[in-house]
């Protein structure tokens, strides 16, 4: 059973989270350290990704982890690194923590604990051209679908038509697996798909960069959390970033990062460990 802690001011109060100003709810070694040391994978808007104007980073995963610096009084120090080398970097202690988006999955917490800080999910899109009068997810029974093989879309996407589509006595979306989000536009913006399937802060991106030639077709189909990773051994530090996310949440700095970036939908109202599904 997966076991959720939510940090309410409450709980702050109990654990002694909720201190003075100036001061560090973190661990020794890391107050003397005197910085973070942050992976980050900066290729996937609008969580991490360089500015194409000006190479420097952007994202709400950015703007969160230098909030949470600003706010346990500690440098930021990136360490930019491909998605495969997170998780190693994470648990040889390279790195103090990942702050690139990572969905919280309880095969994952065999080795990493997880501070939640937006929720995600698989986000039927399609352009305003194909649309055709979809507006909801069952719209699109009978329909297809490209969406990346290599990620928990595919078999989702496939467990939702089994579940909403056949189960119902409609006919199946037909799900196209593809090698990657790339593959998946150019799958749709070529007509060999009536629609595609990608993370639901993606298509907001999509959406901001190409206005009026994608449409979101419903909630999305599945919902997940996406959060900070840490080494399970790294629980001190893991809840002095908790502490101080709850805290940024209560301030309405958290609100206006993602309300920056197009994400209000996919705040959070209390920061959570460990409550991926």
């Amino acid at each position: 059973m997966t076991i959720r802690k939510t940090l309410l001011a409450a709980a702050l109060l109990a654990s002694g989270l909720s201190l003075p100003a100036g001061a560090q709810p973190v661990p020794e070694a890391i107050r003397q350290q005197g910085f973070l040391r942050v992976a980050i994978e900066a290729t996937y808007p609008p969580m991490a990704y360089k500015d194409p104007a000006t190479n420097e980073r952007r994202g709400v995963n950015v703007d969160l982890v230098l909030a949470i610096g600003r706010e346990l009084g500690l440098e930021v120090r990136w360490e930019e690194l491909a998605f495969a080398q997170l998780i190693p970097a994470i648990t040889t202690a390279r790195v103090d923590f990942s702050g690139s988006a990572m969905t919280d999955l309880p095969a994952r917490r065999e080795r990493l604990t997880f501070v939640d800080v937006v929720s995600t999910g698989a986000q039927i899109f399609t352009t305003t051209a194909m649309q055709r009068g979809a507006t909801q997810a069952t719209d699109f029974c009978g329909r297809s679908v490209s969406t990346p093989r290599t990620t928990n879309y595919f078999p989702q996407a496939q467990a939702w038509s089994q579940a909403n589509c056949v189960a119902q006595g409609r006919p199946p979306m037909r799900v196209i697996g593809s090698d990657g989000a790339a593959a998946s536009r150019t799958d749709l913006m070529a007509g060999r798909a009536d629609g595609a399937i990608l993370g639901a802060e993606f298509v907001v991106y999509l959406s901001q960069q190409n206005p009026g030639n994608f449409v979101t077709v419903g909630a999305p189909i599945s919902r997940n959390l996406s959060g900070m990773a840490f080494d399970k051994g790294q629980t001190g530090l893991r809840d002095a970033v908790a502490g101080a996310l709850t805290r940024l949440i209560a301030n309405g700095t958290y609100g206006a990062i993602l309300a920056r970036h197009g994400l209000e939908r996919q705040a959070l109202s209390a920061i959570t460990i460990d409550a991926g599904e």
